[in-house]
Order: C-alpha cells, then sequence, then structure tokens
C-alpha cells in the first residue's frame, strides 16, 4: 500500500517509531501534505511535548503544512519562538531554526532580536540553520549577523551566509560589498563562488579579472563561474568564452552545453 494511502495516525505512529531518517522524511513529506485541523493540532501537541523527539516530529510537521499557503502560520511562529526561550538542546534548536527558516518572510523586528542570539552558539549546525532562518531578510540587525556568520570557521556556515547575502538579497550595500570581497578567496570552493555571484549580480565591475581567471580553469563545478559571467553581462566575455568552447574541445573539462548557453545568453543580452 503507498504511503498516500495511509491514514495520518499511521504516518504519524511510523515518525514516533522510525529507524532511519530516509522514511523519516518520507513520512514528514506525507504528513504535510494534509493540512486539516485534525493534523494541525496533533503536531501542535508533539511540539510541546517533554519528549524532544516528539517535539521535533511537530516542530518539522508544522514547518510546511500547507504549502500555498501555510496553515496557521503566526500561531506556529509564536509557538517556535516560545519554544527558543526555554534553553533547548543544540539538536531541538536546529529543527526550529530550520522550520522558522521555512516562514521567514514576514518575521517581527523582536523575533529577529531572538534570532541573532544564536549567532554565537557552540554548534556549527546551529549556526548553519541560523544562516537560513536569516536569509533573505532585509533588516540590518539580520544583514549584520549574516556578515559575521560569513567569517565563521566552518566551511557551510561561511557558504550559506555568502550565499544569503550575495544571492537572496539585492541590496547593494558597502557592508555587503565588503563582506563578499572578503571571500572571494576563501580556502572553500563554494564559498568563494557565492561571492564572486554576489558581487557580479551587482555589477561590481572590479571583480572582472577574477571571472576571467576562473574561466580559464573551469571544470565541471563552475556551473556558477558562467552564470556569474551572465549576470555581470560584460561583452568582452563573448569571444573569451568562443576561446574557452575551442579549448575545451580538447581537454573536455566543462559540460560544453554550459559554455553554449552562457554564449547565448551574452549574444542575446547585445
Amino acid at each position: 500500500m503507498s504511503r498516500k494511502d495511509w491514514t495520518s495516525e499511521k504516518i504519524f505512529g511510523r515518525l514516533l517509531n522510525n529507524k532511519t531518517q530516509k522514511t523519516f522524511w518520507e513520512n514528514i513529506r506525507e504528513i504535510r501534505s494534509r493540512p486539516t485541523k485534525k493534523v494541525y493540532q496533533y503536531a501542535y501537541k508533539l511540539s510541546n511535548s517533554s519528549l524532544e523527539k516528539e517535539q521535533i516530529i511537530g516542530i518539522y510537521v508544522l514547518a510546511q503544512l500547507g504549502y500555498h499557503p501555510r496553515m496557521n502560520k503566526k500561531k506556529t511562529l509564536k509557538l517556535y519562538f516560545d519554544l527558543l526561550k526555554t534553553n533547548p538542546t543544540p539538536k531541538l534548536l536546529e529543527a526550529l531554526l530550520s522550520s522558522i527558516a521555512h516562514n521567514n518572510d514576514s518575521l517581527s523586528k523582536s523575533y529577529i532580536s531572538e534570532l541573532i542570539k544564536f549567532r554565537y552558539h557552540n554548534y556549527s549546525d546551529v549556526r548553519f540553520q541560523l544562516t537560513l532562518a536569516l536569509s533573505g531578510i532585509e533588516h540590518e540587525k539580520a544583514i549584520e549577523t549574516l556578515i559575521f556568520l560569513s567569517t565563521d570557521k566552518h566551511s557551510d556556515v561561511r557558504d550559506y551566509a555568502t550565499w544569503s547575502l550575495g544571492t537572496q538579497l539585492d541590496i547593494n550595500s558597502e557592508k555587503i560589498i565588503n563582506a563578499l570581497w572578503n571571500r572571494i578567496t576563501d580556502s572553500d570552493e563554494s564559498t568563494r563562488f557565492e561571492a564572486i555571484y554576489g558581487l557580479s549580480k551587482r555589477k561590481d565591475i572590479r571583480i572582472k579579472e577574477m571571472l576571467k581567471k576562473e574561466l580559464e580553469d573551469i571544470n565541471n563545478n563552475g556551473s556558477q563561474i558562467l552564470e556569474s559571467i551572465e549576470e555581470l553581462n560584460d561583452p568582452e566575455f563573448i569571444s573569451l568564452i568562443k576561446e574557452q568552447i575551442k579549448k575545451n574541445k580538447t581537454t573536455k573539462q566543462v559540460n560544453e552545453k554550459w559554455l553554449l548557453k552562457t554564449l547565448k545568453i551574452l549574444k542575446n543580452k547585445r
């Protein structure tokens, strides 16, 4: 019998007794597709349980219960922020921040102030989820916290904080520009590419030479470099892409379709 044919009670039962992460998320996704009053009330009850496992299940279900619109979003956010004040364990805190990230499009100033308190948390997974919870929020304190997290000692945190600043925000402030420039020589390639993309998106012509260098050595990890070239939209790259296509016939370093796509986009923008 397909999971879609299971009753909601059976799915919650499986979640409460799950043995593997794979079935956990499959069951979470299925129950989230059933935004009924009964499902909401039970997930809300689990979120207030004295057992951490039950709390985490309830929190994750409510995070995306109903997609457009989210079911009882205001009530759910209040629950999450009330739980943040209970000195949650790192695992519970991860679940809360991850779930807030799915509902952060209209956070109040007081909610944002509560979130940024976790920027110094000892666990990198918590700081990572914090970058997601603050992503896309055009608020000074949120942006300052993302800038701080973009210098984190853990590469995943730096990567997503840089992505949040460069891609998820359209703001072109001096602070954001400086934060992105501080990451273009990052030891983590993904973080570096996010910084380059963010600067290209903002048409910062100073990134041109860095893009030329990256293009010369591009490989199948470099699709974001081509996207950055498309964003910068400098006509000089038309000839440089053509040269790279010829070179790639021999080296086979990168998917030729990517190069041809970028060339076409650049030509069409002329």
